[in-house]
């Protein structure tokens, strides 16, 4: 097959390594509209058993991605001049250019063609598969619109992605407040000497600190006084070509597809769908994307190009459901956070591990800590009879020799 991949993000081209290894003989090009080594966005977050995906199906570029993140772990929560912390499972993050330019050449060793600066427009590339990965904005998904039935939502809050050289090695949230409302961040390190840190905020505190009209430089200066505490005298950076007075700050867009394909076109990652970024899956979930439409791929020359691309669709769609509410959940935690905010830190802190619940709205979050306290125990005293069981007989024996 003569494959060709609009967009060269990590779906795209993992899509292609994983191709060229189930095929050689594929024919597979990545055009990328940005030169080599241009990308938008800092860190990437992820989790062990994305890892473990990567090294599943392609050990070699598991590897290497594995090699060259950085691991934390726990967690850590200042909610104005209180501070709570929290053990959890560790995660996993790396420089979105790292982990780029990683798969890029990955992908070129397997045979894959890569071309960078290669803008496709209305010219929709000759090939048996056209595989449209150019994200949230695409291109190619925006010729045939009305076919893919394309829906945009909007969220509630406004948010601003920027790095730090302040390096956090657990994940790190902090909430200010201001006399506007609150203003919280994330922040997580991806490198030994920089970090991710999206901060975010209601619109009437957008508006009311004079974000939405106050120069780019101005505005990193305010919110390193915001978030002074965490930053601990460490500047906030941005990228160059991304410092648009005012503009930078966006509510965050959900993007679903009633269709992913279309003829011999199909959507694949940000092209497809978002979640959003309060859970961190994203470019977990374009892997995912990469895996399940190779594996069909696999199935074109017994049932066609075209069952293989609705099974790829209902099977990401299928498996999306439960992360995409888990999504929605944690984005109308954040925009009903004055409600959290009134809780002692370490209980704020465990309803923010508990945010992706759909029943944590409609309860008060005092007595829903509560019952998830007494839930927590009896599940660690039924894991405890599991154990105890099969070593109860032998307990006895000991007691009852002489």
């Amino acid at each position: 097959m003569k494959i060709t991949c609009v967009g060269g993000g990590p779906a795209a081209l993992y899509l292609s390594i994983l191709v060229k290894l189930d095929e050689p003989g594929h024919e597979v090009t990545v055009l990328e509209r940005n030169q080599e080594g241009a990308t938008y966005g800092w860190g990437v977050t992820f989790w062990p058993d994305t890892l473990n995906l990567l090294k599943t199906h392609d050990p070699e570029s598991g590897r290497r991605i594995g090699e060259q993140a950085v691991r934390w772990r726990d967690g850590m929560a200042q909610v104005g001049d209180r501070t709570a912390t929290h053990a959890g499972d560790a995660g996993y993050a790396i420089g979105r250019h790292r982990l780029l330019r990683t798969l890029t050449r990955r992908a070129q060793e397997l045979g894959v063609r890569t071309e960078f600066g290669h803008e496709v427009r209305a010219d929709v590339p000759d090939a048996d598969l056209v595989v449209a990965a150019d994200g949230m904005n695409s291109r190619m998904r925006s010729q045939h619109a009305e076919h893919f039935g394309t829906r945009i939502t909007h969220g509630n809050t406004r948010f601003l992605w920027l790095g730090t050289t302040k390096v956090f090695t657990t994940f790190s949230f902090a909430f200010v407040p201001t006399d506007h409302g609150w203003i919280w961040c994330y922040a997580y390190g991806f490198s030994s000497t920089e970090s991710t840190c999206v901060i975010e905020c209601s619109p009437s505190t957008w508006s009311g600190l004079g974000l939405d009209t106050m120069e780019h430089a101005a505005c990193l200066r305010l919110l390193e006084q915001q978030f002074a505490s965490l930053l601990g005298g460490h500047p906030l950076i941005s990228r160059a070509d991304r410092m648009r007075d005012g503009q930078n700050w966006q509510p965050f867009r959900t993007l679903t597809n009633r269709n992913w394909s279309h003829g011999n076109s199909v959507l694949l990652g940000d092209a497809a769908h978002t979640t959003h970024f309060s859970i961190g899956a994203g470019t977990a979930l374009a892997l995912q994307d990469a895996v399940a439409l190779a594996r069909q791929l696999r199935t074109v020359p017994e049932r066609g190009l075209g069952p293989a691309l609705s099974h790829y669709e209902k099977e990401r769609k299928r498996a999306l459901l439960p992360v995409q509410s888990a999504a929605r959940h944690s984005a109308q935690w954040y925009e009903n956070l004055p409600r959290y905010l009134r809780l002692p830190p370490e209980q704020m802190f465990a309803l923010l591990g508990q945010r992706h619940s759909p029943l944590l709205p409609h309860v008060p979050p005092g007595l829903y800590y509560r019952l998830d306290r007494v839930v927590s125990q009896a599940d660690s005293l039924r894991r405890f009879k599991r154990w105890l069981g099969p070593h109860i007989g032998k307990v006895a024996q000991q007691i009852s020799r002489p």
